[in-house]
């Protein structure tokens, strides 16, 4: 042992400075060109290279599990190019299942005292409402040139006291929309007036018909009919959705969106009935009309939305979800259903990251907004508000998620200018969705970035450790050796200590013995 010791110590006395800076130069040489291409393979591949070969080829061999590698996916460039082209990259939406102002937004506030809807949000749906509800032939009927003042009002008791008084002159059919969405405090009770508004839109509608071809203000007008009527039997739709009526709800949905691809007006294609009858369809588990109705809207020439690719993906995960375990996928490699599930959460992914974290619960839900912007966080929380409840009726869907969102995620092209499946995530999500959403109880979620690998951290630390050690040591060479010398004698420090007790313990003619083997 002694003698071991003497060896290491004349062979530290022995090296020189030159050795030293060699030394260091050396290993951060080495440690720099590991770190420019571990740099390069993540830039191009979006994962760390060392990081990949031990999860890939070390994990297996040591009995890990690798639940989140997701399989790859292949998609044409037709349709990425086609949503480049027809989808600009910020544009709000009116939200499909939004909420009722009186019956639902106003009761939370009163129970809370929170307000759900951002003022932003609100001054949309005001701008929606005068291009729904009214035209430049207002002043032809006194009760809508009423209405057409009670859409531009901000205060709204003035709402409600116009539509009132829109009331008193005729059945008009705008004024019960504004009371149904805004005075009434139940469900039921707004039933009742879209109702009374169905009645009326109906004459309205029929009227505007016969004049429609008389001229360009007639024109106009039947086309705001149509809208008012749309809207009304949409809404009923929805009452009777949440009134428990679901097969009802079906019916007069499935009518709209024939009614709405009869009709050339553009305003009916900002309503997406579909996205109500997938919902209404989900509640009633008929899994083979979403699928009909999923062929029918999923096409490349429509703007995608979460709805879409996250119900496309839970038809996909049912198929193999109440069977499905990482342990032994991560054995036995993925199935052709598995595989086809994993890629469409990967597409779901891709499209809007942010709904996972809902859908799992690892983020608080807050009522949907009316107004959504799709890809951003304010079509994830009205995604998960309303579907929620479908995923964990589906048993292991939600479990296949978790074991796979991630993964895909990191799958999704890096940096965010490029695309994969879908055009380019838009970098202006953040800043619409802190206007549309109330940002005081609500932390908005911004768009997942990728985290550096470990190893590329790890690697630059050890790059610019050893390129400082190599300048100290060119600069001076004897204090580090010296440094160096200090250092190798504190770090075999414990393994003397250590081994002068054993010598102590043991025999010595035991120990000789040790030490010849």
């Amino acid at each position: 042992m002694f003698g071991t010791e003497s060896s290491l110590s004349m062979f530290l006395n022995t090296l020189t400075p030159k050795f030293y800076v060699a030394l260091t130069g050396t290993s951060s040489l080495i440690s720099g060109l590991i770190l420019i291409f571990e740099w390069w393979y993540f830039r191009k591949y979006g994962t760390s290279f060392i990081e990949q070969v031990s999860v890939s080829h070390l994990r297996p061999l040591l009995g890990g599990v690798d639940s989140s590698t997701p399989s790859t996916s292949n998609t044409s460039n037709g349709e990425a190019d086609s949503n480049r082209q027809s989808v600009s990259e910020c544009k709000v939406w009116r939200n499909p299942l939004n909420l009722f102002r009186g019956a639902e937004y106003n009761r939370y506030t009163w129970v809370t005292g929170r307000e759900p809807l951002t003022y932003y949000d609100m001054n949309l749906s005001a701008q929606d409402h005068q291009t729904f509800f009214t035209c430049d032939s207002d002043h032809l009927r006194p009760a809508d040139a009423v209405m057409q003042k009670a859409w531009r009002e901000r205060n709204p008791q003035a709402r409600i006291s116009a539509a009132h008084e829109a009331l008193e002159v005729e059945d008009c059919a705008t004024a019960f929309i504004l009371l149904a969405e805004e005075e009434a405090t139940t469900i039921m009770e707004a039933e009742r007036l879209f109702k009374q508004a169905l009645k009326a839109g109906e004459g309205c509608y029929r009227r505007s018909q016969q004049l429609q071809h008389h001229g360009t203000q007639y024109e106009a007008q039947h086309r705001r009919d149509t809208n008012v009527l749309v809207y009304i039997k949409r809404r009923l739709a929805m009452c009777s959705r949440k009134l428990g009526r679901t097969r009802e709800a079906v019916k007069m949905m499935r009518d709209l969106c024939v009614f709405q691809l009869m009709k050339e007006f553009p305003l009916l294609s900002m309503f997406n009935i579909h996205e109500n009858l997938l919902e209404s369809l989900l509640e009633l588990q008929n899994y083979a009309d979403v699928q009909a109705v999923l062929a029918k809207y999923d096409d490349i020439s429509l703007p995608k939305s979460a709805t879409i690719c996250y119900t496309a993906a839970l038809l996909k995960a049912r198929a193999v979800s109440d069977k499905f375990s990482p342990e032994a996928a991560s054995r036995r490699g993925l199935s052709t259903a598995e595989m086809n599930a994993v890629e469409a959460i990967h597409r779901a992914v891709e499209f809007n990251p942010h709904v996972p974290k809902y859908l799992l619960e690892m983020k608080s839900l807050i009522l949907p907004p009316e107004h959504i912007l799709k890809r951003g966080d304010s079509e994830a929380i009205a995604y998960a508000f309303f579907h929620l409840q479908h995923w964990k009726r589906v048993e292991g869907a939600l479990n296949l998620l978790h074991c796979t969102w991630e993964g895909t995620f990191r799958m999704i092209p890096y940096p965010l200018e490029k695309g994969h499946l879908f055009y380019p995530y838009p970098i202006c999500t953040e800043t619409a969705d802190r206007e549309l959403l109330p940002t005081v109880f609500h932390e908005v979620s911004v768009y997942p970035k990728k985290e550096l690998p470990f190893f590329i951290l790890f690697t630059a630390g050890l790059c610019s450790f050893t390129a400082m050690l190599a300048l100290l040591t060119h600069q001076f060479p004897e204090l580090m050796g010296v440094f160096a010398k200090a250092f190798l004698s504190t770090l075999f420090a414990p393994l003397n200590f250590i081994m002068e007790k054993v010598e102590s313990i043991l025999p010595s003619s035991l120990w000789h013995q040790l030490t010849r083997i």
